[in-house]
């Protein structure tokens, strides 16, 4: 199979000194997208960029004016947006009991998703003429329960429903949204000791191009508003969400199922 070329495509990466962003970089700028590599690591993000012939703009995606003023330069530069892959992301070292971390806490969230929602907004405004694909990391931690890092899971859910609720409303524009959803994998995140822990029960860790795949597929989609899984050993495939069970009326029948059309009426009347 013949894979999909990007050749005057621009793409702009999060997190991308490192792990999946890291990858994704190399593996878009090998088909031949011209890549822009955002980071707060300065220095490691100027060494990808250098190996893969693209540039670095230093980015805090936690921090709104960040993100528009990397988008801007991507913009001044290339004149153009095509891919956005908001991939930047922490561990959150807290939890919700005694040892809660307000600091901590905050920082996962303004890193974890508000730097999804911040780079969602600020690509969204440069594609609304000629399309494009936004691609967040999520996690597998969005798809289900995390009782060992709850704060970690909030964040993917977050971004989960955040993909999931604005996807829809842009594929009708050439744009599309879509989320990737790793198990355990070899990036900075998973500690030694996690590492450890995974071996010892047998838990196969996911190499960072295996990943990357995800990416890609999500890319050439052509679909919005997916939320890809990837597990050792499965194929990468969107997740199959079960459906809300619909309204019923005071007889007890069945009411429609119309969601989207409900939620605009309700925003129609100002609701």
């Amino acid at each position: 199979m013949t894979q999909q070329r990007y050749d005057g495509k621009v793409a702009w990466i999060t997190g991308a000194a490192s792990g999946f962003g890291a990858g994704a970089a190399r593996r878009l700028a090998s088909l031949g997208a011209t890549v822009v590599l955002s980071d707060i690591n300065v220095d490691g993000g100027e060494k990808v960029a250098a190996e893969v012939g693209g540039t670095f703009v230093r980015c805090d995606v936690s921090s709104y004016d960040d993100n528009l003023a990397a988008v801007r330069s991507v913009i001044d530069a290339h004149a153009r947006l095509d891919i956005a892959f908001l991939n930047a992301g922490i561990a959150t070292g807290t939890n919700v009991g005694d040892d809660f971390d307000l600091a901590l806490y905050r920082r996962a969230m303004g890193v974890n998703l508000d730097g999804v929602v911040f780079g969602m907004h600020a690509a969204l405004a440069h594609m609304q003429e000629r399309g494009g694909n936004i691609v967040a990391t999520a996690s597998l931690a969005g798809l289900t329960a995390v009782p060992f890092d709850p704060i970690y899971g909030a964040n993917k859910h977050g971004v989960v429903g955040l993909v999931r609720g604005v996807g829809p409303a842009y594929t009708g524009k050439g744009i599309y949204i879509n989320a990737i959803c790793p198990g355990f994998a070899d990036t900075n995140i998973l500690s030694a000791n996690a590492r450890e822990g995974l071996s010892n029960l047998g838990i196969p860790i996911l190499p960072v191009d295996t990943v990357v795949d995800a990416v890609v597929a999500a890319i050439e989609s052509g679909e919005g508003g997916q939320c890809w899984f990837i597990q050792a050993g499965r194929d990468i495939e969107p997740f199959g969400f079960r459906g809300l069970p619909g309204p019923r009326d005071e007889a007890g029948n069945d009411a429609p199922r119309l969601a989207g059309q409900v939620g605009t009426a309700l925003v129609d009347k100002g609701e």
